[in-house]
């Protein structure tokens, strides 16, 4: 089953869940009408990475050397950049586009592939982009917000973007005709991005009373913040209007 169509099916799985889920009520947030389907998907995605992201993480992070991990970090984000450059064509930043299209240039030339990132020491910005923050640019709203199994927090909107992604090969590993290879190099990037994040989860299961409410605040308005280029604080409802006080 290739990935589009193994999204799509876990779209279509969870629509009747979703259905059933809804949350009601007076203390029901707008911007979360399927919260009681979302926690269940939180504690099947936080099982799931006690299991099996977590140690695979912590060992990676122990067993490597710290300026391996680093290229290989810099390696999968000059991959990301080049699919920043091509969102910033779309939503027309011509600034940002430049940008990311010279990091990938030096860095792809003069940074072996990607595992040297020397646009950073020549002061070349990166402009994250993805294609949730293009069809946002362009006046699609974010729709309610969606916990994915296996991939964790999401909206309709970025969702949707993330199917169309995966449709389109915009991931270059997917270009790799090496299936065993290019099967590695997914593993090691979802360990590499995990391990990344392990002192963030744990701050965050110190700080938050209720994690799964933080961190769908927190990915909401990060999201609001990078489709307005940090111009808009405002936490969004599903349909991207402002709640009303």
């Amino acid at each position: 089953m290739t990935g589009g169509k193994r999204l799509t099916w876990m779209i279509l799985c969870a629509g009747p869940l979703l259905l059933s889920a809804c949350a009601t009520g007076p203390t029901a947030d707008p911007r979360d009408p399927f919260e009681s389907y979302n926690r269940s998907m939180s504690r099947f995605n936080e099982e799931l990475d006690k299991a099996v992201l977590k140690p695979a993480a912590t060992a990676y992070r122990d067993v490597t050397p710290s300026f391996v991990r680093t290229g290989i970090n810099n390696f999968f984000g000059n991959l990301r950049d080049g699919w920043s450059f091509v969102n910033s064509v779309l939503q027309l930043k011509a600034q940002s586009a430049a940008d990311n299209f010279l990091r990938v240039g030096v860095n792809t030339v003069f940074g072996w592939g990607g595992l040297i990132d020397f646009a950073s020491a020549f002061n070349i910005e990166r402009h994250p982009e993805d294609f949730g923050q293009t069809l946002g640019r362009w006046g699609v709203g974010s729709g309610p917000y969606l916990v994915l199994p296996g991939l964790g927090p999401s909206t309709v909107r970025d969702t949707l973007a993330l199917g169309i992604e995966t449709g389109a090969r915009a991931d270059p590993l997917r270009h790799l005709p090496d299936v065993a290879a290019r099967n590695s190099l997914y593993v090691l990037r979802l360990v590499d991005t995990r391990a990344h994040l392990l002192n963030a989860g744990q701050m965050l299961n110190e700080a938050a009373l209720d994690k799964y409410s933080f961190t769908r605040d927190v990915y909401l308005q990060l999201r609001r913040r990078e489709v307005s280029d940090g111009l808009d604080d405002a936490p969004p409802t599903y349909d991207d209007a402002d709640p009303k006080p």
